[in-house]
């Protein structure tokens, strides 16, 4: 697989839970996404955490084992005929993941890691680097590089916020365009750049209100995809619940975006 699969004339869409909680869950998730991409011609990749190593709290959810849910990923790739996208965060994972995963993501805290880029990019896989929250679009050649260096070619970027005081996040639409620049496709991560992290109980917070507007403005300069967490009820996610979008409102969000898209 390479990026050939994400040219569109709309966008394409990454969009699933946060992390596996299980199999009929997934499995549901992706058919559901697929029959409004299919309909609404837009490219779609599952996605799913296999488990969250960044968290909060020590008792907070990481996921269900590493092997199940890796096998929960390859399972909805195989059984609906789409690639998935999951995160890696030591470089020892990256030709494990690469074994189920079409799409290995570099998390955002991480997109300066030397060695993790670099083992992502030897297994040959599409590697989605998310931009740091604390690094400008500019930087984000640097860490796109290292996977260019290495002998892979197969890049993707993501915008996913930036740092604006202590506990919340702001995008500055500047960057999708200047990334663009670099050569390689650009998402705009709508759901994480809703985030309030580090919340006085420990719990992430968000503003899924605001959904619509960060994706219309992405699609408005130009973003390449859209990166959106869903789940059929937020309110009992095992992670992230407080910034997903609710499952049911997937297809007319997108369903605005696509006539956006046209118009522009």
């Amino acid at each position: 697989m390479d990026l050939s699969y994400f040219k569109s004339e709309t966008f394409f869409l990454m969009a699933g839970p946060c992390v596996i909680e299980n199999e009929s869950m997934a499995l549901d998730i992706a058919e559901r996404i697929i029959t409004i991409t299919q309909k609404l011609g837009i490219p779609y990749v599952f996605k799913g955490s296999y488990r969250k190593a960044n968290r909060s709290r020590v008792d907070s959810f990481t996921g269900i084992g590493d092997e199940k849910a890796l096998k929960i990923l390859q399972k909805v790739g195989t059984t609906f005929n789409i690639p998935v996208v999951t995160d890696i965060h030591e470089s020892h994972e990256a030709a494990m993941v690469a074994e189920y995963a079409d799409v290995l993501q570099i998390p955002a805290f991480l997109c300066r890691q030397t060695e993790l880029l670099v083992a992502a990019a030897k297994t040959g896989k599409i590697v989605n680097i998310k931009k740091g929250q604390f690094l400008s679009a500019e930087s984000m050649q640097f860490a796109a590089q290292k996977v260019v260096d290495s002998g892979n070619n197969n890049v993707m970027l993501t915008e996913r916020g930036t740092t604006f005081g202590y506990n919340d996040l702001i995008v500055d639409y500047r960057g999708i365009p200047t990334m663009r620049k670099f050569g390689f496709p650009v998402v705009m991560d709508v759901t994480h750049s809703l985030q309030q992290p580090n919340q006085s109980s420990g719990v992430t917070g968000g503003k899924p209100e605001l959904i619509e507007t960060i994706s219309k403005a992405a699609i408005a300069v130009g973003a390449d995809g859209i990166f959106i967490e869903t789940h059929p009820n937020p309110s009992i996610a095992k992670s992230d619940g407080a910034n997903m979008l609710q499952l049911n409102k997937l297809e007319d969000l997108l369903t605005k975006l696509v006539k956006l898209r046209a118009a522009l």
